[in-house]
């Protein structure tokens, strides 16, 4: 048989089990608060699996395997050093977030940290700003589209429907249970699909010399492909642009469809082995992007061409050296990892909407004779409707943004989203004098700085020769890195939210007593 008529099997089996979870999971949906966290629902290496299948998306799979191809070793700074900045904010996610957001049946962390900081002005500020995850949710989408092209023959239109349709019907019928299950089978699928991809590429499969005659033919044809840093590309060039990797992925921790996981835990006494798993778990994933290397010998610079596109370096490479029914099963897998991060995604952001904006903001105003059943039901019900909107408005923006590096998709959305969260949340975690103006000065500063920098609006010809010309002119070279410009944003919100916090009100003292209480690490 076919490529396509094995993954067309393969497709159709994946499709009813992700349903058949679906339908399972609606079954533990008894009001708002299961659909939006599963909360208790279940235990650390199950939750560890499904966490790290969410941490390893579309740009895992296929965005890092397309920067190794484009750029060499030294895009494997990345793959190994982003892992360890998520699970750094993980940490920090769990000494508060995950205690005090079950204390107070918080559903959200913008619900959170409206709740935190006592301001309903933040809590909607941080819902509208958590809606450049649409871009996150863009990049899986994009991901999922290349799949399909590749392994059944379908254009792109169709495969964008197909990948939207197949979203839709689980995460509308089971919720964060749904997200959860079908992750934690994803994830196991997952990760034994990045140590198969990882040992080929360590051993050079297929390749005269095994892994130094891998090296030797990247070399051959640009030596900077085997150099620790690549000059040629503003991600890899200096070890700022590395060092930054790492910094600029620990907010990622705490973003909604991330830390919205850790309520889910079913015994917080196990949440520190829950992050010693999914920390393993995410390093080998983290790992997948080496098969880039071995596409890039297998392929040279053929992917440049008309019609091609480095996002396929990895499918393409299965195609290349599997049997065809293998090659098939593991598109399944690259396709699982995309609706794994998706998935979070959706369930994250439809909260945001009904949840944040409805049940907290409009709900009060114009719906305050409702009875809590009453409100229950229908907050459950727009959650469903809008996970339906969400998915039909990222569909458009795929559509858009097809060509673009699936790892630089998610990171217009999440850059500038992790700049503007620094301050507020992972100081706010760690220390009890943030105040409700420090928050305000965090969130606002760190997206302004992030945008500014990212959108390269400095222009170094402003100044004359001298210092602010030569900081100008590496601030605008930094632009199109979006990590760099995060980290300078988080930077920027950390300090603000610490000065702002040192000469402003502090928060009521029974309320913070409350909020900190037994959550030390």
């Amino acid at each position: 048989m076919t490529l396509i008529t094995w993954s067309w099997i393969f497709l159709v089996l994946y499709i009813g089990a992700m349903i058949g979870i679906g339908l399972f999971a609606q079954r533990k949906i008894q009001h708002a608060d299961d659909f939006a966290t599963a909360r208790g629902g279940y235990g650390p290496f199950f939750l560890a699996l499904a966490f790290a299948a969410s941490t390893a998306s579309g740009a895992t799979f296929l965005g890092s395997p397309a920067l190794s191809y484009e750029w060499g070793l030294a895009a494997n700074w990345g793959n190994f050093l982003y892992p360890l900045g998520v699970y750094c904010g993980i940490l920090i996610s769990m000494r508060l977030i995950a205690t005090a957001g079950n204390r107070f049946g918080n559903r959200s962390i913008p619900e959170y940290l409206g709740d935190r900081y006592q301001s309903e002005a933040i809590r909607i500020m941080v819902s509208i700003l958590s809606l450049v995850l649409f871009f996150y949710l863009a990049g899986q989408l994009v991901s999922g589209v290349v799949m399909f092209e590749i392994m059944l023959g379908l254009d792109s239109d169709w495969a964008l429907i197909i990948t939207t349709v197949v979203l839709l019907t689980y995460v509308v019928l089971g919720g964060a249970h749904a997200d959860i299950l079908t992750d934690g089978a994803q994830g196991a699928l997952m990760l034994i699909l990045a140590v198969i991809v990882i040992i080929l590429t360590l051993i050079g499969y297929g390749v005269e010399g095994g892994f130094s005659g891998m090296i030797d033919d990247l070399q051959r044809q640009d030596p900077e492909l085997t150099t620790a840093l690549n000059t040629q590309t503003p991600l890899y060039h200096s070890w700022w642009s590395i060092f930054v990797i790492a910094f600029a992925h620990m907010p990622l921790g705490l973003l909604p469809h991330l830390g919205n996981k850790l309520w889910a835990l079913k015994d917080q006494s196990q949440r520190f082995q829950f992050v010693k798993l999914a920390a393993l778990f995410g390093v080998t994933l983290g790992m997948l992007g080496l098969g880039g290397l071995l596409a890039r010998v297998y392929f040279g610079d053929a992917l440049y061409a008309e019609g091609g596109n480095p996002n396929q370096s990895l499918p393409l490479l299965f195609v290349e050296i599997f049997p065809t029914w293998l090659a098939a099963l593991i598109g399944v897998g690259v396709l699982s990892a995309v609706m794994s991060t998706a998935d979070g995604l959706v369930v994250s952001s439809s909260q945001i909407i009904a949840n944040d904006l409805y049940r907290r903001s409009l709900a009060p105003k114009f719906h305050a004779h409702l009875s809590e059943e009453a409100l229950d039901h229908r907050v459950l019900m727009i959650s469903r409707y809008s996970t339906v909107g969400v998915l039909l408005i990222t569909m458009a923006m795929a559509w858009g943004l097809r060509d673009i590096n699936v790892a630089l998709i998610v990171w217009i959305g999440v850059g500038g989203m992790m700049a503007a969260l620094s301050g507020p949340l992972i100081i706010g975690a760690l220390w009890q004098g943030v105040t409700r103006a420090g928050a305000y000065a965090g969130l606002i500063g760190g997206i302004t700085t992030f945008v500014i920098l990212h959108a390269q609006l400095i222009d170094p010809n402003w100044f004359g020769q001298g210092f602010f010309f030569d900081a100008a002119t590496w601030l605008y070279g930094e632009g199109p890195n979006p990590y760099s410009c995060a980290v300078m944003g988080e930077i920027v919100s950390v300090s603000l939210t610490f000065i702002v916090s040192k000469l402003t009100q502090p928060l009521p003292e029974d309320h913070l007593s409350a909020l900190f209480q037994g959550s030390e690490a």
